[in-house]
């Protein structure tokens, strides 16, 4: 036994940062398949500290970092990304398939209980960006850029169960969104775009559409997808 033990360690010790992070990623994610939530708080508790705590204490552990970090370029390409996202929620939050499935947490305009609503909101989004855009991309940037390919087909199948157009979009969001961190060394664009895109789509579909959705279905009518 313990002759099995030492082998054990000799070959974890063996391993590269990259291994650890991908296997560590991997336990990470069976444990938030298996950690079920119901409210929007329950939900804010498992993803800190699934997605938050585990990528950071590991990487803590092995003195390395994975996106947390703010600079003039971060703060630039946050801008860029935010300005070149927003106008997708907006058209999407006049689409008939978003506003039947959102808000997935119940809120109202009323500002004491949608300002509360939105913090949660964009700490999903911190969690959900420092795992697959930390852990899994900025963390790992030794690969080079092939790093930004890891997550999409998991980012994607987590959007399963969402509407079509969502779904469908995850994937190509998740290159976007890793690319843009991947040039950045940080997860701040991606937090941010994220973050207020999930704050402003509950916030429109809770309203009257923008654009009259015969309009929007009208202009996207050759989209493959049910809208």
């Amino acid at each position: 036994m313990t002759e099995l033990a030492s082998t054990a360690r000799r070959r974890l010790s063996s391993l590269t940062w990259i291994q650890r992070s991908l296997i560590v990623a991997a336990g990470l994610l069976v444990l938030y398949q298996y950690w079920s939530t119901s409210g929007l708080t329950e939900r804010v508790v498992r993803d800190m500290l699934v997605f938050v705590v585990g990528p950071l204490a590991l990487a803590l552990a092995h003195g390395r970092r994975i996106g947390w970090q703010v600079d003039r370029v971060a703060v630039r390409n946050t801008i860029l990304l935010s300005a070149f996202v927003l106008p997708f929620y907006i058209v999407g939050s006049t689409l008939p398939s978003i506003r039947s499935f959102y808000p997935m947490w119940f809120t109202t305009l009323a500002l004491g209980e949608f300002l509360p609503h939105a913090i949660q909101l964009f700490l999903l989004a911190l969690a959900t960006e420092t795992y697959f855009r930390g852990l899994l991309c900025v963390g790992v940037r030794d690969l080079g850029f092939k790093c930004v390919f890891i997550s999409p087909v998991v980012y994607a199948l987590l959007h399963a169960g969402k509407p079509p157009i969502e779904f469908v979009l995850s994937g190509p969001t998740d290159v976007l969104f890793g690319t843009v961190d991947y040039y950045s060394n940080s997860i701040l664009p991606s937090v941010v775009a994220h973050g207020a895109g999930l704050v402003l789509l509950d916030w429109l579909v809770l309203r009257d559409p923008v654009i009259p959705p015969e309009i929007t279905l009208r202009a996207l009518r050759w989209v493959p997808v049910p809208l």
